[in-house]
């Protein structure tokens, strides 16, 4: 039986995390059919996310996160230090390892690791997300002997380099098990028949986004639904404050909202109950948004790394799957006027949900792993 090791790495955060155990979820199925003995770990920074990826059958080892920034700083006197104690890290621990390949998501402490594959002469393939790459990926780019993209705008940035069209990976386990829009809405403890607003903030919500919601909210509910991912650090306070803004409401109106610090697997159920969904856009979110064919109002973080949210905004709205509201231009009126025309609107929807799936490449994490088995 063949041996095969594997080494990924990435940055701390979901969108960092999640398609990587996606890619390895697809080798260890692929690597079964074709009797090879897989080995996989993990080296980088893992955020909250150390068990999940145990879960998964990944060995964890850390490397120090450290962040690259274009601009000036005070945390960058930190992060240059870290930087080279996570080279050290690095080399150290793949050593002892010595893998066959490296897969990179980018993001934070994945740059050491990169450089240090490179040192070792260990085959390196890289997966860029967004509409415009990165800093990270720019770099590293130099170093990888694949580049694989989310969106065909990309292709064109690493002219001397194979890159492959493959799509975003996502966990293969949210399009399991489809149900009804009315189900989903009930299983939150919603009314069937009423629109279902489904707002996202990133795996580690977003306060702007919060405050923002929490000034429109009683307007939202006298029409429609609200099920608003907070982020947990932030889930406190917005469910106190909610029950303020909403206690002269009467009590069947102020059912009609629900806060919820994070989702794990239900957040399946909550793309499947919703009619609309409002959401930062970053590349997982809008990769998801588009594999459940969910029309969406995009709200890009201003200070993304290079724009990125924007781009990647852009890209559904030029397809017309999505409408883009700049947080500078974020009123309540405009924004009244935008979900509740939509709502009203289904044949809008529906149009919009179609072009959102044209976005979604559904072999993402099996044509990513079956790159990776190149390397046997």
């Amino acid at each position: 039986m063949k041996r095969f090791r594997v080494l990924t790495t990435a940055g701390g955060t979901a969108g960092h995390i999640y398609p990587v155990v996606a890619v390895v979820a697809e080798l260890q199925t692929l690597a079964a059919e074709q009797q090879v003995n897989l080995e996989v770990r993990y080296l980088g920074s893992y955020g909250p996310f150390k068990a999940f990826l145990r879960e998964n059958n990944i060995r964890v080892q850390r490397v120090a996160g450290s962040k690259l920034r274009r601009y000036f700083a005070w945390e960058n006197f930190i992060d240059g230090p870290k930087f080279l104690w996570s080279i050290l890290q690095a080399l150290w621990k793949m050593y002892w390892y010595m893998p066959n390949v490296l897969f990179s998501k980018g993001g934070p402490g994945s740059l050491a690791v990169v450089l240090v594959a490179r040192f070792y002469r260990i085959p390196v393939i890289i997966h860029e997300s967004d509409a415009v790459s990165s800093i990270t990926t720019n770099i590293t780019g130099r170093f990888a002997d694949v580049i694989a993209v989310s969106f065909p705008s990309t292709v064109g940035e690493f002219p001397k380099k194979e890159v492959i069209y493959t799509g975003n990976p996502i966990r293969k386990y949210l399009l399991t098990d489809p149900i009804s829009k009315e189900k989903g809405r009930g299983y939150f403890g919603f009314n069937p028949d009423i629109p279902l607003l489904l707002i996202l903030g990133g795996s580690q919500g977003s306060t702007s986004i919060n405050d923002f919601i929490l000034d429109v909210l009683p307007d939202l509910v006298q029409t429609i639904q609200v099920l608003h991912q907070t982020g947990k650090e932030d889930y406190d306070r917005v469910v106190r404050e909610a029950g303020v803004v909403l206690e002269k409401l009467p009590e069947d109106i102020q059912r009609r909202y629900k806060a919820i610090d994070y989702f794990e697997k239900d957040i399946r159920v909550a793309y499947q109950g919703a009619d609309l969904v409002i959401s930062r856009a970053g590349a997982s979110s809008t990769c998801e948004i588009s594999a459940f064919g969910k029309p969406s109002i995009l709200i890009p973080l201003p200070w993304a790394a290079n724009d990125h949210q924007k781009a990647n905004a852009a890209e559904y709205q030029r397809v017309g799957a999505a409408v883009v509201m700049e947080q500078d231009n974020l009123l309540p009126h405009i924004f009244m006027n935008n979900v509740i025309n939509l709502l009203s609107d289904q044949a809008k929807l529906t149009t919009m949900g179609e072009a959102a799936k044209t976005l979604y490449k559904s072999d993402a994490a099996s044509n990513l792993a079956q790159v990776i088995l190149r390397y046997i």
